[in-house]
C-alpha cells in the first residue's frame, strides 16, 4: 500500500468505540486509515506532533474541546488539514454553526455512505491543495531557472504582451542591433518587422492574440535598427512573464533547412514505421490539451496480439519486431482519417482517434478485430493468425491527464485479456456506473466459472520463526485462473463480497487446505497452515458444522489450521466472529487478528475475541529502519502480546534490517517477499503437484 494512500484521521472524541466504529467503516470501504484520538487539549497538541493528520473528526459534544477551540489550536500548527464535523443530525441552524466556527465539512454519523464520501472530498481537496503548493513552488523554480537560460541563451528570444516587449535577451538586442532592453521597451513587434511583411504579421498577431494556436515557425523580413532588412525565421509558444500570460518570440537570423523527409523518419520506429513512442506521446499530450479546452471526440486504443508468449515460442524471439513490423502495416493502412499510430511498447501500439463519437470508436475497435481474424502475418520465414486485445479509454475533461488517460487505457487493455483472446474493453470517464456494472458482471461470472470448474489456485508463503519454534509454518494465497493467466485477489474477491459468494471461496480454498494438511499430518515436523477467512462465513449457519466433519475426517494435529481475519473486520462482526472463534477452540482450530494494531485500542478486542496469533498491521513495516514511531509500537505489542501469550506476526517484511528490527522488538514470526516468495502447491485439477516458485 502507498503510504500517500493512507488517510492520517485524528478524532477529536470522548468515546473510544465511537471513534472504532467510524475507522471500521473506513476500512471496510476501502480506505486505508492510520487514527489517533484526542479528549482534550493537551492530548490534541500531543497528538497533532505525532500523527500531523490530514483529516481532523471532531464530535461537537466533546467536553473539553469544542469544535472553535480544536480548529484554533490546530491552526497554530502551521499544516494544512480537513477538519470535518461529525454530528448526529443535521439543520440551518447546526450547519452554520458549524461553519462559523471552521469546520470544512460536515458529516453525518447515521448516514455512512455519507459520512465515507465527506472524508474521501476532503482528503482529495487537502491532496489539490498541497499539489497546487508544490506546483506553484516549481512553477517558481522553473521559471528562476528559465530566466537564468535566457539570459545566457543564443537564441534571440523576447516576451511579448499585447504586441509590446517586456522582456528580452542579449542575443535578441544584439541581432536588432540595440545595446540595452530601454532602447526597445517601448517598440512594438511589429516593429521588428519589414514593412512588406508587417501586414501579415499584424494579423497574425490578431489571431494569437484571439487565443488560436500559433504556428511552429513562420519566415519574414525581419528590421534592424540601423534599417538592414535580413531574413528571418519566427517561433512562438505561449507562455507567462510576472503572472501574466504573453508569446514567447525567437528570431533566428540563419534556418537550418531539414529535409522533409528525413524530419519524418526521425519521428518514426524503425522497427515498424510508426511513430515512436516519444513523439506518441507528445501527440497525446496534444490531445490532452485539447480535451481540457473542450473538444471533444478523441480517444486512446491500446492494442495487443494475444497469447504473446506463445506466439514468440512458435515464430522465435528474432523474429518479432518483423511480426510487429506487419501488424502495424496492417493496422496502419486501416486507420484513415483521423486517427494516428505509435508504438508505446515492445508489443503495444496506441491509437490516438480525433473526431471520432463513441458508436465510431467502438466501430473501429471491431474493425480492428476483424483485421485479425481476417489476416494471415509474416514474420520471417512464419505465416501465423492471431487476436487482437484491445483497451482504450474516451478522452474528456474528467480524464484531461496524459498519465491518467494511459493508465485508465492499459486498465481496460488488461481487463479484456483477462477474460480470454480477441476481446476488448472502452473506459468511459463520462459512464462510470455503465462500465463498472458490465465490469461488474463479467468478473461475476469468472469467480462463478472457477467455483465450479475448479478455477482456483492456491500458493502457500512460509512464514519464519525469529524465536526458533518447532513446526512449519505457511499462509495459503488465492489466485484465480482466468482465461489469459493467473488473477490477483484485488481483481475478483471484492466481486464475490458483494455478490455474496465468499463464504463459497472461503470453503473451497478450506477444503484444500485441510486435504494438504492431512497429507503431511504424519510427518515427524508439526505443518501449520494459515487460511484467510471472510466476514461473510462469520454468519454462515452451516459453516462449523461442515468444518467439524472436514476436520473429524482427517483428524488434523492440534492447531494446524488457522483462520485470520482483519482486526477492522472482527470489530464490525464482533458477536458473530466472539461465537464463531469460540466454536472454533473444541474444534482444534487456531485463529489469527490480522492488521492487528490498526485500531486505537486494539488489545481490548482481545477481551472479546480469544485469537492466538496476532499479525501486525502492514503499514508499521513501510520504511521501518526510518520510523522510530513505528518500531517503538512494534515493540509494545510484541510486549503486550507475551503478557497475554499470544504469538505475534510481522507481514510485509521486505529488507533484511527491517528483518534484525524485528527480532530485537520481540516478534515472533516474520513473512515477506523478501524472505520467502509465494509458492504454487495447487493449480485447477492438479492437487498434489509439487511446489512451483512463483514471484507475487
Amino acid at each position: 500500500m502507498k503510504q500517500d494512500n493512507v488517510i492520517k484521521i485524528l478524532f477529536i472524541e470522548d468515546a473510544v468505540e465511537d471513534a472504532e466504529q467510524v475507522i471500521s467503516l473506513l476500512r471496510n470501504h476501502g480506505v486505508a486509515v492510520r487514527p489517533a484520538r484526542a479528549a482534550n487539549p493537551d492530548e490534541l497538541e500531543k497528538a497533532c506532533q505525532e500523527l500531523t493528520p490530514d483529516v481532523v473528526l471532531v464530535n461537537p459534544d466533546t467536553r473539553q474541546l469544542t469544535v472553535a477551540d480544536a480548529a484554533r489550536r490546530m491552526e497554530t500548527s502551521g499544516k494544512d488539514f480537513a477538519l470535518v464535523a461529525l454530528v448526529t443530525r443535521m439543520d440551518d441552524d447546526i450547519v452554520g454553526d458549524m461553519f462559523e466556527q471552521g469546520v470544512h465539512g460536515i458529516a453525518l454519523r447515521s448516514r455512512p455512505e455519507q459520512l465515507v464520501q465527506v472524508v474521501r472530498r476532503e482528503f482529495d481537496a487537502l491532496g489539490m491543495r498541497r499539489s497546487v503548493r508544490r506546483l506553484k513552488n516549481a512553477l517558481r523554480e522553473s521559471e528562476r531557472r528559465c530566466d537564468a537560460l535566457l539570459a545566457s541563451s543564443r537564441d534571440p528570444i523576447a516576451y511579448v504582451h499585447d504586441g509590446m516587449h517586456v522582456r528580452a535577451n542579449q542575443a535578441y538586442l544584439e541581432i536588432f542591433g540595440y545595446d540595452s532592453f530601454e532602447d526597445i521597451e517601448g517598440l512594438t513587434l511589429l516593429d521588428m518587422v519589414a514593412p512588406e511583411h508587417a501586414a501579415a504579421f499584424k494579423g497574425l498577431l490578431k489571431r494569437l492574440a484571439k487565443g488560436e494556436k500559433p504556428p511552429e515557425r513562420i519566415k519574414l523580413k525581419a528590421l534592424r535598427a540601423d534599417s538592414e532588412v535580413f531574413d528571418a525565421s519566427v517561433e512562438f509558444s505561449q507562455a507567462t512573464f510576472e503572472g501574466e500570460a504573453c508569446l514567447q518570440i525567437v528570431f533566428r537570423r540563419q534556418v537550418q533547412v531539414v529535409d522533409a523527409a528525413l524530419k519524418e523518419q526521425l519521428l518514426r520506429d524503425p522497427a515498424t514505421g510508426l511513430f515512436h513512442r516519444t513523439h506518441m506521446l507528445k501527440l497525446i499530450d496534444d490531445a490532452i490539451s485539447a480535451a481540457a479546452d473542450g473538444e471533444a471526440g478523441q480517444a486512446l486504443l491500446l492494442v495487443e496480439p494475444d497469447n504473446w508468449k506463445t506466439v514468440i515460442g512458435n515464430i522465435g524471439m528474432a523474429n518479432t519486431d518483423n511480426l510487429m513490423a506487419t501488424i502495424a502495416t496492417r493496422i496502419t493502412e486501416s486507420l484513415g482519417e483521423h486517427a494516428v499510430a505509435g508504438r508505446l511498447g515492445e508489443r503495444t501500439i496506441g491509437i490516438l482517434l480525433d473526431h471520432h463519437s463513441d458508436e465510431q470508436v467502438n466501430a473501429r475497435v471491431d474493425a480492428l478485430h476483424k483485421l485479425a481474424t481476417d489476416s494471415v502475418f509474416e514474420a520471417g520465414a512464419h505465416s501465423i493468425t492471431l487476436t487482437f486485445g484491445i483497451g482504450g479509454s474516451l478522452l474528456g475533461e474528467r480524464n484531461a491527464s496524459t498519465q491518467l488517460l494511459l493508465e485508465q487505457a492499459d486498465e481496460a487493455l488488461r481487463s479484456a485479456q483477462s477474460r480470454g483472446v480477441g476481446a476488448s474493453q472502452i473506459h468511459d470517464p463520462a459512464a462510470r456506473d455503465k462500465a463498472e456494472a458490465e465490469r461488474e458482471r463479467q468478473w461475476l461470472e469468472l469467480v462463478q466459472r472457477a467455483l465450479t470448474e475448479e478455477g482456483f489456485v492456491l500458493y502457500q508463503q512460509q512464514i519464519i520463526s525469529l524465536q526458533d519454534a518447532d513446526g512449519d509454518f505457511s499462509e495459503i494465497l488465492l489466485r484465480m485462473e482466468g482465461p489469459n493467466g493467473e488473477v490477483t485477489p484485488g481483481y475478483f474477491l471484492p466481486v464475490a463480497e458483494r455478490n455474496g459468494l465468499m463464504s463459497a471461496v472461503d470453503r473451497w480454498v478450506i477444503q484444500r487446505a485441510i486435504n494438504m494438511l492431512a497429507e503431511r499430518k504424519n510427518e515427524a515436523q508439526a505443518f501449520n497452515m494459515f487460511v484467510k477467512l471472510s466476514a461473510q462465513s462469520l454468519t454462515d449457519p452451516t459453516l462449523v458444522a461442515w468444518l467439524r466433519e472436514q476436520l473429524q475426517a482427517n483428524r488434523l494435529k492440534q492447531g494446524a489450521l488457522v483462520l485470520e481475519m482483519p482486526e477492522s473486520k472482527v470489530l464490525t462482526s464482533l458477536k458473530p466472529a466472539q461465537a464463531f472463534v469460540s466454536q472454533l477452540k473444541p474444534l482444534g482450530v487456531a485463529f489469527a487478528l490480522e492488521q492487528f494494531g490498526s485500531g486505537l485500542n486494539s488489545f481490548q478486542l482481545l477481551r472479546h475475541v480469544d485469537a492466538d496469533y496476532l499479525k501486525i498491521d502492514r503499514n508499521f513495516m513501510a520504511d521501518l529502519p526510518q520510523q522510530e514511531d513505528n518500531r517503538a509500537k512494534i515493540a509494545d505489542i510484541c510486549r503486550q502480546a507475551r503478557e497475554l501469550n499470544k504469538i505475534t506476526v510481522a507481514e510485509w517484511v521486505e529488507d533484511a534490517a527491517s528483518t534484525s528490527i524485528l527480532f530485537a522488538c520481540g516478534v515472533d514470526f516474520v513473512q515477506g517477499n523478501f524472505l520467502r516468495e509465494p509458492e504454487k502447491v495447487l493449480t485447477a485439477g492438479g492437487a498434489g503437484r509439487p511446489p512451483v516458485r512463483a514471484v507475487s
